[in-house]
């Protein structure tokens, strides 16, 4: 256990320490990622004003509320991606992974977990910013804020267990580009990525309900919201925690089956 821990400390600490090193790179990207979110609130205030001042419940306060916060887990959902699978394996990166005594998995989390402390500092000036712009109204109570810190980071490793797994197509075909793209589609849709899952038709909420996209990121915002009551927040834990086992079950079924069409050619 103690090696364990200093493994995932060591590579969280040089993570820290490389993404400093890309402080400015990282705003860039950051920024760049703020004018999905912004247009979707403008959009939906603008309707809301036109309607009497809420649609669904939500105020032009409340989006912007979702779509501040939406900022931060939308960094916090960032991990590797299938598309860098196909870059993994040509360029020999998983060759010196499968040289090590742990499961390459365990490398690319711990990466990933110690940018996702870099990415929340350089996260809150940019909130504040947007806060001052569009004045956000969020009405947690003290149990959903501590929650939110544990959904925040449950949405992370069930995302990250659920791409790894799709990464693992790449063994099988190079093309597999469509499969992804689909795969992003859908997440997009139901998620409440692009608008709160209460704003969705009534099918959609109940097909959402089964798959695990919002559990990743419109649930950790509602939350911090104020929207969900202990059986809801409860539950939605609980479906981060089924989804990241299912992921895990599945990846180590995938992963012994990948290896065997796995060969590395030196030079």
């Amino acid at each position: 256990m103690r090696a364990w821990i200093d493994f995932y400390l060591t590579h969280m600490r040089l993570a820290i320490i490389e993404q400093n090193q890309y402080r400015v790179a990282n705003y860039f990207y950051m920024i760049g990622m703020i004018a999905e979110p912004v247009i979707y609130l403008v959009v939906w205030s603008a309707v809301a004003n036109a309607q009497g001042g809420s649609v669904g419940g939500y105020t032009p306060q409340e989006f912007a509320g979702y779509y501040i916060v939406w900022t931060l887990v939308r960094n916090m959902n960032i991990v590797l991606t299938p598309y860098a699978w196909e870059q993994y394996i040509q360029r020999g990166f998983l060759s010196i992974q499968l040289l090590k005594p742990m499961h390459p998995m365990h490398n690319d989390l711990a990466y990933f977990s110690g940018w996702k402390f870099v990415a929340i500092v350089m996260w809150l000036p940019i909130a504040l910013i947007l806060g001052l712009i569009f004045h956000p109204e969020l009405h947690p109570t003290w149990w959903q804020a501590i929650a939110f810190f544990f959904a925040l980071w449950g949405g992370f490793f069930l995302r990250f267990m659920l791409l790894w797994l799709l990464g693992l197509i790449t063994f099988w075909t190079t093309r597999v580009s469509a499969i992804f793209e689909l795969y992003f589609l859908l997440e997009l849709i139901f998620s409440g990525r692009m608008v709160p899952m209460d704003l969705m038709p009534a099918w959609m909420q109940q097909v959402a309900a089964y798959l695990p996209f919002q559990w990743a990121f419109g649930f950790p915002i509602e939350l911090i919201l104020g929207k969900l009551t202990p059986y809801q927040t409860l539950y939605g834990l609980g479906m981060q925690v089924f989804w990241t086992l299912l992921g895990i079950f599945f990846v180590k079924i995938t992963w012994r089956a990948a290896l065997k069409r796995f060969s590395a050619v030196g030079a």
